[in-house]
């Protein structure tokens, strides 16, 4: 039964890896998209090929902090986990059924607070963990709207008394800032999966501690990369023109200040949301170009999607693990 159980986790996480990068090509592409740089499916591939590469380069931190940080170790089981990838895994789908950006992260961590919480009880959680996690998370929009502020408006001082030509430099920056952003998603979503996967084969009795194999590593990667290349369509328009028409300028201000800001906290080993920060990011960049310019009655379904995804994936995992726990008897 554990081993059936195992292959069902495994299955589950490449799942949600893949839907993250489903979900997240949106934020990665969008602008880009938008401002009539490059053709969506050309977007996409840059994105998918970028996803797929940067689990190699940046390292396992976020993987590790998943992985140890949020439970103690006795708690973590693989029905709790499995309980914990399908509640991410279902409101992933809602919210891109909807059409509306939310966070895999947020729903993951919900996922396990809530599995967690029915089946070994609140003080099973790490508090200290937690809290690191939840303020990456909570700070990290917020940073990523500050520095699209900053970086357009010392963009637009350097550009002064510029010729319109500069758009097209612009145009074809949005490229390498595409590429960094890319890297950073695929560097930090994908080891959400890849903890889960690792947790797995600890609690399961596969190894002995918690070092992420080689070949979860590319599986992971290639999941979501191939996610990346599927492309959430519907999350790509509500990014892409319902904020503001966004321009060459505007794609490249947000591009490069989310991505640094998703690979700095990814170093740090704090996971984020890329929806959240690329989100944040754009609307930063459209309001230090002009505030008027931005349509703030966007934000109100987001704020609503970002709200509920702790307590509904926290719901849906401590539902999930009680049936799992009746049908199943573990």
């Amino acid at each position: 039964m554990v081993n059936i159980l195992l292959v069902i986790l495994i299955v589950l996480a490449l799942g949600f890896a893949f839907m993250n990068g489903f979900n997240d090509s949106a934020s990665v592409v969008a602008t880009i998209v938008a401002s009539r740089a490059m053709t969506p499916r050309a977007a996409l591939r840059i994105a998918a090929v970028a996803n797929f590469v940067g689990p190699f380069v940046f390292g396992v931190a976020v993987a590790r902090t998943i992985g140890q940080d949020l439970a103690e170790r006795e708690a973590l089981t693989v029905p709790v986990i499995i309980a914990a990838l399908g509640a991410a895994t279902i409101w992933n789908l809602v919210t891109w059924r909807m059409g509306i950006p939310s966070s895999s992260s947020h729903a993951l961590i919900g996922g396990l607070m809530g599995a967690v919480g029915v089946s070994a009880g609140v003080e099973a959680l790490r508090l200290r963990g937690l809290w690191i996690v939840l303020t990456a998370l909570f700070t990290s929009p917020l940073i990523g709207f500050v520095a699209g502020m900053i970086v357009i408006r010392l963009i637009l001082w350097l550009a002064r008394g510029a010729t319109p030509k500069i758009n097209l430099f612009f145009k074809f920056a949005q490229v390498p800032t595409a590429i960094i952003l890319s890297l950073s998603h695929g560097t930090n979503d994908a080891q959400k999966a890849m903890g889960m996967i690792t947790l797995g084969l600890v609690v399961a009795g596969e190894q002995s501690g918690f070092a992420v194999p080689w070949w979860v590593i590319v599986a992971c990667a290639a999941a979501i990369g191939l996610g990346t290349a599927a492309g959430g369509w519907r999350i790509i328009r509500t990014l892409g023109g319902k904020f503001y028409r966004i321009r060459s300028v505007h794609s490249f201000a947000s591009q490069l200040s989310s991505g640094l800001v998703i690979l700095l906290v990814t170093l740090l080993g704090g996971p984020v949301s890329t929806t959240q920060v690329v989100s944040s990011a754009i609307l930063g960049a459209g309001a230090g170009h002009r505030v008027s310019q931005v349509r703030w009655t966007v934000l109100n379904e987001i704020w609503i999607a970002w709200l509920l995804t702790l307590p509904v994936s926290a719901g849906l995992s401590a539902l999930l693990y009680g049936l799992i726990y009746y049908f199943l008897g573990v």
